[in-house]
């Protein structure tokens, strides 16, 4: 995925499934080519990793 789009599905007022190592995450914010991210299934904690690596369903 690209910066453009990853900003597009954090705008957007959808529910748009986005996965990270084949998991659901959410995206939480952008800062640059990294991703501040959180898995659904495991609130508690989130973690950055770059934007390339997560994939839209």
């Amino acid at each position: 995925m690209d910066n453009k789009r990853a900003r597009e599905i954090i705008n957007s007022l959808g529910v748009i499934e986005v996965l990270y190592q084949s998991r659901p995450i959410w995206i939480e914010d952008i800062d640059g080519s990294l991703a501040q991210v959180r898995y659904l299934d495991d609130r508690d904690s989130s973690f950055e990793i770059p934007v390339g690596e997560l994939q839209e369903r």
